[in-house]
């Protein structure tokens, strides 16, 4: 039912969203155009994406400990990396657009929710080599392949935060200052989402961007990203299906985007 449901969403996203002529935000136009829609190749894909294949030609086994909302494929809790690689890890087209992101806004600090086996995690890293990406992941045996795979990277401006992010979220932020950039990746239901969100919250600032993964991936995820984008603090919320965008700048009229993608 949820494979339905998650089609039925997609049917009524692609009745909704419209394309450039029809974006009339100055700010929206530019990135949509030179972000969203840009379809040029950076050298860092390559790297990322051989590693992608041998990824999925892994089939060692890992012990999974999910703290989040589970599989909706495999529920199991010792899994193939060949199956994380295939099914948990961002495809090339929406992790190449989180890249396009960094290296747009640039950001000093970028936190990721959700580390899987870091192949979103290094276009991130990537996308702005002098800034710093903390990543937070709650499975031991997954940050371990994931710390495997920044070294095969040699990526060096990666710090991986494993535990409970119910308890290393707040931890981190109580010793950080602002936030430039978040990606929620790390727990797909309606109360942790919403919880993470006012916890980055408090951290903002007028340019931070805040990323959500999956915001139709069940009733509660739509749930939280509708509140998300009709809260006091949000001005500016840009739908893309598979993944919604929040500003906070103040200059910016509240506005909703649903834009193809």
């Amino acid at each position: 039912m949820s494979l339905l449901r998650l089609g039925f969403k997609f049917f009524v996203y692609r009745l909704q969203s419209f394309r450039l002529h029809g974006v009339h935000s100055p700010f929206v136009f530019d990135l949509y155009q030179h972000v969203i829609q840009h379809d040029g190749y950076y050298g860092a894909y390559k790297p990322i994406e051989k590693l992608r294949k041998e990824l999925k030609q892994n089939h060692n086994k890992i012990e999974i400990t999910d703290l989040g909302a589970g599989s909706k494929i495999n529920p199991t809790y010792l899994r193939p990396i060949s199956e994380l690689a295939k099914i948990s890890a961002k495809p090339p087209k929406y992790a190449q657009l989180l890249f396009r992101l960094v290296n747009y806004f640039q950001p000093n600090q970028v936190l990721e929710l959700g580390t899987s086996l870091g192949l979103t995690t290094a276009y991130l890293a990537s996308a702005r080599p002098k800034g710093t990406v903390y990543t937070f992941e709650g499975c031991p045996k997954i940050a371990q392949q994931a710390q495997v795979n920044f070294r095969k990277l040699k990526l060096s401006n990666i710090n991986l935060i494993t535990g409970n992010i119910d308890q290393t979220l707040p931890a981190f932020l109580q010793d950080t200052g602002k936030v430039d950039f978040v990606y929620f990746d790390g727990n797909h239901r309606y109360e942790p989402t919403l919880r993470y969100f006012q916890l980055c919250l408090e951290k903002h600032t007028e340019n931070t961007v805040f990323v959500f993964d999956d915001i139709y991936w069940s009733a509660e995820m739509e749930k939280a990203w509708k509140e998300i984008c009709s809260h006091p603090a949000v001005t500016l919320s840009i739908d893309l299906f598979q993944l919604g965008l929040i500003f906070f700048r103040k200059a910016q009229p509240k506005q909703h985007f649903t834009l193809w993608y």
